[in-house]
């Protein structure tokens, strides 16, 4: 093990979300590490011309090619809609600045997209007076996701975004490390009503204490409601052939013209999709194993600063997050943003379907948490 696995694999797994707001769970990350952050520039106008898949395929990709170039060993990260966030040790620093060099020239190269990305230290986000914790989410026996506070990823992202901190691009060429990163599922059409991104941050020089109420407010109310507001059917999501994703899944091989990428992926896809639906177990894969497996990994809520969900959820459940949010936001304990859309997307990242702890990444399918970013930014701009 190395000194990050060490440290991350020692924090222990919690279980029920209801619970996310003890700060018991979290534990501060070594002062030697660091924080990698990564978004979409003017991530707005690409959902603006519809280009929802792209987007989240370059936030996944972040996490698939650190993964990768970390030879799968265990590190925290967050998916965040049009980017991401995670935390590395100084022993794995030099291989993520690689990643996120490599993955910066990709997203402009292959998707028309253009990528910032840093790297932080944990010690100048202290040296702000703030901190970076982490704990282990489980959704299920088979993984667990790193949930953030202490305000410290907030502070890196806006660094980011000042131009600080910054990694530069890879030579023109470059490709990342993305083996087993794929979007074969189709959209997720809403079964309850509608599909709802959430996104809360804590108002500036907030107290704690009433902001961890609204959260455990907004968490008991979406536990209520069935299966937890969860976007992923019981079945798991629909698979068609050729899928919605593959251009973008040819384009995240490496080597050969993306002619002959696309082909290639056309004939694997196709053999899995006949797999799947005929329900046929090859060697150790078994078709509905992994389909609850996908349902129960899935990543549609998380802790980053700030709460982030997709929601399947009644107009009802709407209205009574709303009305909460916005009690809050005129006593000044949160800013918040709300979207509205008739589907959600999955971006999955499989190194292998015979291991249980395949990651699949939840976002609205028309907007999704860039659109709830904007709507927080708007609610930001009108109380300023």
């Amino acid at each position: 093990m190395t000194s990050g696995e060490s440290f991350y694999g020692g924090i222990p797994v919690f279980r029920g979300f209801t619970s996310l707001m003890d700060p018991a769970l979290y534990a501060p990350l070594p002062d030697d590490w660091s924080i990698g952050v990564a978004d979409i520039v003017d991530s707005t106008k690409a959902i603006a011309a519809q280009r929802y898949k792209a987007v989240n395929m370059a936030g996944a990709a972040v996490i698939a090619a650190v993964t990768n170039a970390l030879e799968g060993r265990e590190f925290p990260f967050v998916f965040g809609g049009d980017g991401a966030s995670f935390a590395v040790a100084p022993s794995d620093l030099d291989a993520a600045r690689e990643a996120l060099a490599a993955t910066a020239t990709w997203v402009r190269e292959d998707l028309d997209l253009k990528m910032r990305v840093a790297l932080v230290p944990v010690s100048a986000i202290r040296a702000q007076g703030l901190d970076v914790r982490v704990a282990r989410f489980g959704p299920s026996p088979n993984l667990s996701y790193a949930m953030f506070s202490g305000g410290g990823l907030a502070w890196a992202d806006a660094a980011m975004k000042r131009g600080e901190f910054a990694v530069a691009e890879a030579p023109a060429g470059s490709q990342p490390d993305l083996s087993g990163l794929s979007c074969r599922f189709e959209v997720m059409p809403a079964a309850r009503g509608l599909i709802l991104s959430v996104l809360v941050m804590p108002s500036r020089g907030v107290d704690p204490q009433a902001f961890r109420k609204v959260i455990e407010d907004i968490i008991h109310l979406v536990e209520r409601s069935p299966e937890g507001g969860r976007p992923v059917p019981p079945q798991g999501p629909p698979l068609k052939w050729p899928p919605q994703g593959l251009d973008f899944e040819a384009r995240t091989r490496r080597g050969g013209p993306l002619l002959a990428r696309r082909a290639s992926v056309l004939a694997y896809t196709l053999f899995v999709y006949l797999i799947m639906r005929f329900d046929l177990k090859v060697g150790g894969f078994v078709p509905n194993i992994y389909r609850r497996q996908v349902v129960e990994n899935s990543d549609f809520r998380k802790y980053d600063d700030g709460l982030r969900m997709i929601l399947d959820c009644t107009p009802q459940l709407e209205r009574a997050l709303s009305d909460r949010l916005a009690a809050a936001a005129r006593d000044g304990v949160v800013r918040y943003g709300l979207y509205q859309q008739d589907a959600a997307m999955m971006t999955c990242f499989t190194p292998s379907a015979l291991r249980s702890d395949h990651v699949h990444f939840i976002d609205g399918a028309r907007g999704g948490y860039a659109s709830a970013a904007t709507a927080l930014k708007a609610m930001m701009a009108a109380a300023s």
